[in-house]
């Protein structure tokens, strides 16, 4: 990771902040990945719903009047919960920033010690 000492003698860090974005660009791409099976999958009742609509039988009026609020259940549950991840991996990030800002020494420690970690699993083989 570079560093750029700005006027104060203060290291700037630009690939945190690159880092970041990518973070929330991959957190992005599974949500659209997941959200396109689901919304798929969320039309194709919809239309298995529409289909049925023409039929009288009451047992399937019924049927098709609890799927539909259950539908709707999902929809809203799945928006919940996406927000709350999206919450939940900005949080982690930011303090996964403020930690490695605030304790620098600490955080190149740890990267080393997984550094050597990771050498070491990777000779073994």
């Amino acid at each position: 990771m570079e560093s750029i000492l700005n006027d104060n003698g203060q290291a700037i860090h630009g690939d945190a902040n690159m880092l970041k974005a990518d973070a929330v660009d991959a957190v992005q791409r599974l949500r659209d990945a997941g959200g396109k099976e689901v919304s798929s999958l969320i039309a194709d009742v919809q239309d298995l719903l529409s289909r049925v609509a023409h039929v009288a039988d009451p047992e399937v009026a019924r049927l098709r009047i609890k799927v539909g609020r259950a539908l709707t259940s999902a929809k809203r549950v799945l928006a919940d919960g996406t927000d709350q991840v999206q919450r939940h991996a900005k949080n982690a990030m930011t303090a996964g920033d403020d930690y490695v800002r605030e304790q620098p020494w600490q955080a190149v420690g740890i990267a080393a010690a997984a550094g050597l970690l990771v050498g070491f699993l990777v000779a073994r083989r």
